[in-house]
């Protein structure tokens, strides 16, 4: 027997759903608010980078994709799993957000990782409801919503074009880069997708 132990073990349906992310890039926002059609790419999608550690003979992140963020283990096509999790956000009204732990200000070796705290600070304020009912913007080519203000968290922090230390030029072609990346990597998935997925693509 385990003390306090919740009997019968099951919980209600959660609020917020947190799609986790690491971009070795640093362009993606450390937190935006998905629309049904966005969760639903970005569930297919599976987006991250192999961090040092992870796997054998890996030293320096290098961006990877796994649909639904485990494609070893998938049944059925990407596609039908992320139209599950859309009828889901609709039957209980669930918020999603994409997450992002990785660089901020520039590329792996130039940039640094988003500190835990400010990692940490986004979570809170979506728990607390806080991201719900904040003020956001629109975050160009990847035309993600993001939050303008986050308690605890510096304001060019939440908006990768502000808080990134190269030239202008440098961010446009980083980040026209990652969005070449998804388009190639989606391709594979394009032809089960429904157009509301597949405009939730990057824009290049």
């Amino acid at each position: 027997f385990i003390p306090n132990a919740k009997v019968p073990c099951i919980g209600g349906h959660p609020k917020n759903i947190v799609l986790l992310t690491c971009d070795a890039f640093g362009v993606l926002p450390p937190v935006a608010k998905l629309t049904s059609a966005q969760a639903m790419y970005h569930f297919i999608s599976g987006y991250t980078a192999k961090i040092a550690g992870t796997e054998e003979g890996v030293t320096e992140p290098v961006a990877t994709f796994s649909a639904c963020f485990g494609q070893p283990f998938l049944v059925w096509h990407p596609v039908k799993y992320a139209q599950m999790l859309a009828q889901k956000m609709q039957q209980h009204d669930v918020n999603v957000w994409l997450v992002n732990t990785g660089w901020s200000g520039g590329v792996y070796g130039v940039g640094r990782r988003i500190s835990l705290k400010y990692s940490r600070a986004i979570i809170d304020a979506i728990h607390s409801g806080e991201l719900e009912n904040a003020e956001y913007t629109n975050y160009g080519v990847f035309n993600l919503q993001i939050p303008t203000k986050v308690t605890n968290i510096p304001e060019k922090v939440l908006d990768p074009s502000q808080a990134w230390e190269g030239t202008t030029a440098e961010f446009s072609q980083t980040i026209a880069k990652l969005a070449g990346l998804f388009h190639t990597n989606f391709e594979q998935y394009a032809t089960q997708a429904t157009p509301d997925i597949i405009s939730a693509s990057p824009q290049i």
